[in-house]
């Protein structure tokens, strides 16, 4: 009888935990647990429910980009791992699923179906589970992906549905900001986050922008206004940020719909792929 030996875990087989992008993601998630504790804490017959509110929004914000940049460490220091997408897609169920559709039945849902408490979390609950759905599918893609990763999303991504979200309500209360609490226009994120829930697992394509490389030569015109752009969003940031943050991600939200329609030349020059020699 031969003796049995246990399993020796090599090298390959070791788990890999990279300290930079998993500190990014642990700061997204840290951000959508503040935002949470926001909008729990917010009361709508207090005279701090709108600041409340936008600190919880200000959270979620941060926590796009944390979420951004550890993704962004992970490919340039060829530090992406099962961990670390595991961990990234953790953080996101709280910080872009939890936190929003909090946010939405803490200042639409609650108030609409008083009567009915029940039939307001279930609605909220229905974003929350198909963005674990569109998550889970997304970690399934990534493990059977032999190429480490694609170029485009296969449903609208969570961040960009929370950014949405988030920036939408930052609109409502700019433009009314002294009678959010019953501003009829509020209700409209209840459908709207219907809309993001059947977008994040539908099979529409939207682009990574993954292949973005921030190091590659751009024309000098496009340095300009980018420039011109950034300087005008810090002078004017309260006045700009609510109107452009909605056109930002609504846009990019249309954009899976109109890209298979457009000419590969088009689509290459608005996601920036390969268009440019490296330095």
């Amino acid at each position: 009888m031969g003796l049995e030996t246990k399993p020796v875990i090599g090298d390959a087989q070791r788990l890999k935990i990279y300290f930079l992008p998993n500190l990014m993601t642990a700061g997204n998630l840290f951000c959508g647990f503040v935002a949470l504790t926001k909008i729990v804490e917010a009361d709508a017959h207090s005279a701090n429910f709108n600041n409340t509110i936008k600190n919880a929004l200000f959270f979620i914000f941060l926590a796009c980009i944390f979420d951004l940049l550890d993704g962004r460490v992970a490919r340039m220091g060829g530090s992406e791992s099962p961990f670390g997408r595991e961990f990234d897609s953790l953080a996101d169920l709280i910080s872009f699923g939890a936190a929003p559709a909090f946010l939405v039945h803490r200042i639409v849902l609650r108030d609409v179906f008083v009567a009915n408490p029940e039939v307001g979390w279930f609605i909220a609950s229905i974003y929350l589970i198909c963005g674990a759905l569109r998550l889970a599918r997304f970690n399934c893609l990534s493990a059977m992906s032999s190429t480490g990763g694609s170029g485009e999303f296969l449903g609208f991504p969570i961040p960009a549905a929370a950014g949405l979200v988030a920036s939408l309500t930052l609109f409502l209360m700019w433009w009314d900001e002294h009678d959010f609490a019953t501003g009829i226009w509020r209700f409209g994120l209840a459908g709207i986050m219907i809309l993001l829930s059947m977008m994040m697992v539908s099979e529409v394509k939207y682009p990574s922008f993954k292949k973005l490389d921030l190091k590659s030569t751009r024309p000098f015109t496009k340095l300009v206004i980018g420039a011109l752009f950034c300087g005008l969003l810090l002078i004017f940031r309260n006045k700009i940020l609510p109107v452009v943050l909605p056109l930002f991600f609504t846009a990019y939200l249309v954009y899976g719909f109109v890209r298979p329609r457009i000419s590969r030349q088009i689509r290459r020059e608005i996601e920036d792929e390969d268009e440019y020699d490296q330095d």
